[in-house]
């Protein structure tokens, strides 16, 4: 915090106290009596945790660092849509925008290289990501990836340019993550050779749209396509929606959504149709498509498979969010952990000198487990994009391939998202007044973070997607097998790979309780232990499920949607979990790649630290389905405590790991000054000791008295 109050010159006996003061500050602080204890390669470990795209990922926060492309906290709606919308322009300038598409247009078809650098945009803003998200992640990206090469080249490059603002035009008022239920219509007239698009009805408005306010001049509006009288399901249509003036065109209109929790630099808003024409050529026919006579042809025959294939084409929205929210979960640590290493606070151990909020165990207790959480976070995140960049390249785009992809976002985006919320908050309160003050970020972020929890997919609603895929897997593997074969699986696991692309593991032992805590503890070190845990809780839920859902077939469909329904929170929470033992898993793998000693050692303290805080998160369950003893699972409590102990010294790097330079932090807390306030009081009541001249404290005196 920048403090302008006016004080009198200190002494110099004072000043030089203080040097003295900061001089023994420097750095995080030692534990005693460890000589020989490991250092972190700050460089090495920087560079990894940057990815596969880390040269792309430093290009683009040189870009994020300029202070025009930052947010400016106080301005008004009006002022931060306006602000936000000329980065989009500065954008386009640096060629940010052209990565992912095609050569020929003036792209660089590098797919997981652009949402790599659109992902670092949250730390200058996050409006901006998330409106360039719009721009180019969604509007263009639909008609990249849903278009053909009439579309590409006709709207790609005005898209590209920012000649045309685009909006992504999905969602409803009436039904947000059920797209398949949209009720806008899109009906073709063979005499006109047009689609007629209309919103029959208020709740069918689209709605939260970026870009819809204000801004946007064309939309790629998703309706349902009617033909010849039969209704083919959600398809996309490119939609003009204001002329040159910016108004409406006739039959189009819409409304503001107004003042937001957060994100008010994007202006969405809602649009309505009523009898809107556009050419038949505007529909999107990559996977669907209409003759001049109406007849309708699609390359999957499949309805539901055409419908999941096209918006598959979209995952990469969720994909980014996965990243950005993990960026801001980051910032929020790099921001607590070094104010935590400098403010002083109560004189626990001393007479005189108060205690750095970090050395004490419930400060560390709220904050290292979350450095390992995001630690995890953004290795999976690496392993995510890749898989993404092979399916968008064209490298691995096979249909089991897509379906992995879709579940890895479904999986992968709501844990992210509920962290980055969930550690902004702890860190804002572990920062206490201070961290309440817009000027040190918490707010902001916590406020334009909140919507990413539901926005691209409800959280809990891309969890059900997942834990239908593990699922369906597993009624596969086990269709044609009786009441006693599921039961043996569910008591003895299979020895094998339980499920194909979803990364569980089989299991060939239970976890029995070894009689000490020591053996304990040392059994929990185990990798192969914390991956047998992890992978027993989602295999257990998921064969529970699945027995009590065997027979739903034979039930009326009421009676089935009632069956499922009133398994639907255990398979959200099997989902879950899958999605943290991917994200433990990537955490592991990340090991096998660190060279270094040093920061091998102190990156797997962090990842036991990752393992077996989800472990002690669900203790009930492993206590209750007789999965760990209550010995073994005190155990777990008290080396994790150990765990958080020996990772304290190397908070502070671990969090300046991420690579965040103070014009990508701009918090107050964070930049210097708290450790010259700290420096300064220090000294000033070091000199009065050394003078005699401090006051005599009042239960000293009582002290004599006794």
């Amino acid at each position: 915090m920048v403090d302008t109050a006016a004080r009198p010159k200190a002494p110099a006996s004072v000043t030089k106290a203080a040097e003295s003061v900061a001089k023994a500050d420097t750095g995080p602080i030692t534990v005693p009596g460890q000589p020989g204890a490991p250092r972190v390669d700050l460089e090495k470990l920087g560079r990894q945790l940057l990815g596969t795209w880390a040269d792309v990922r430093l290009a683009s926060r040189e870009l994020t660092a300029r202070p025009e492309m930052q947010r400016i906290e106080g301005q008004s709606m009006d002022e931060q849509r306006e602000r936000v919308f000329g980065q989009l322009k500065l954008l386009v300038d640096n060629g940010q925008v052209l990565r992912a598409f095609p050569k020929r247009l003036g792209g660089l078809e590098d797919h997981g290289g652009n949402i790599a650098a659109f992902e670092e945009m949250v730390t200058a803003d996050p409006s901006l990501q998330i409106k360039s998200g719009v721009q180019w992640g969604l509007f263009a990206a639909a008609i990249l990836h849903l278009g053909t090469d009439y579309h590409h080249e006709t709207f790609l490059p005005d898209t590209m340019s920012l000649k045309v603002p685009g909006a992504f035009a999905m969602t409803e008022t009436g039904h947000g993550s059920d797209v398949a239920s949209i009720a806008t219509t899109a009906t073709y007239d063979e005499k006109k050779q047009q689609f007629v698009i209309s919103t029959p009805f208020r709740g069918a408005w689209k709605d939260y749209l970026g870009n819809a306010a204000k801004h946007g001049t064309a939309a790629v509006v998703f309706a349902q396509l009617v033909t010849q009288g039969i209704n083919h399901g959600v398809h996309a249509f490119y939609v003009p929606i204001r002329n040159a003036k910016g108004g409406f065109l006739k039959g189009i209109g819409g409304e503001d959504d107004g003042l937001k929790g957060g994100l008010n630099g994007i202006d969405n808003g809602r649009l309505h149709f009523t009898d809107v024409r556009v050419p038949r050529a505007n529909l999107l026919n990559r996977y669907g498509d209409v003759a001049e006579d109406g007849t309708y042809t699609s390359p999957i025959a499949s309805p539901g498979r055409r419908f999941f294939t096209m918006l598959g084409t979209l995952v990469q929205g969720r994909v980014s969010l996965d990243g950005a929210a993990t960026q801001a979960a980051a910032v929020a640590l790099k921001i607590a952990v070094t104010y935590a290493t400098q403010r002083r606070q109560f004189t626990a151990a001393s007479d005189t000198d108060e205690e750095v909020l970090l050395d004490y165990q419930r400060h560390q207790r709220r904050l290292i487990p979350r450095i390992a959480t995001v630690y995890a976070q953004t290795f999976a995140h690496d392993d995510f994009l890749v898989k993404f960049d092979a399916v968008f390249s064209g490298k691995a785009d096979t249909d089991d391939d897509r379906q992995d992809l879709e579940t890895l976002a479904a999986a992968l985006k709501p844990l992210s998202t509920w962290n980055a919320l969930d550690t902004i908050q702890e860190a804002r309160e572990a920062c206490g007044g201070a961290g309440f003050l817009a000027e040190n970020r918490f707010v902001g972020l916590h406020q334009d973070l909140d919507v990413y929890a539901t926005f691209e997919g409800d959280n809990n609603v891309l969890l059900q997607l997942v834990s239908k895929r593990l699922l369906t897997d597993y009624s596969k593997q086990f269709a044609k097998a009786d009441a006693g074969a599921l039961a043996r699986y569910v008591v003895a696991q299979a020895a094998d790979r339980a499920y194909h692309g979803t990364g569980l593991r089989g299991l060939g032992q239970t976890i029995s309780d070894f009689g000490s805590t020591r053996r304990s503890v040392s059994e929990l070190r185990n990798p192969n232990t914390q991956r047998e845990l992890l992978t027993d809780r989602v295999e257990t839920m998921i064969a529970e499920v699945g027995a009590r859902l065997r027979d739903s077939r034979k039930l009326s469909k009421k009676d089935a949607a009632a069956l499922f329904n009133s398994q639907q929170n255990e398979l959200i929470e099997a989902a879950r979990a899958h999605g943290e033992l991917l994200q433990w898993e990537s955490f592991t793998k990340a090991l096998d790649k660190t060279t270094d000693a040093g920061t091998h050692q102190v990156l797997t303290w962090l990842r036991d630290l990752f393992g077996l805080g989800l472990i002690e998160k669900h203790l009930a369950w492993y206590l209750i389905n007789g999965r760990l003893s209550p010995k073994r699972a005190q155990a777990v409590t008290a080396y994790i405590d150990r765990l958080i102990a020996r990772l304290r010294p190397h908070a502070l790097d671990l969090v300046d790991a991420f690579g965040y330079k103070p014009e990508h932090i701009r918090a107050s807390i964070a930049s210097g000054a708290e450790q010259m306030r700290q420096d300064e009081a220090r000294a000033y009541f070091a000199e009065q000791r050394a003078s005699g001249t401090a006051p005599i404290d009042e239960k000293t005196l009582i002290k004599k008295s006794r």
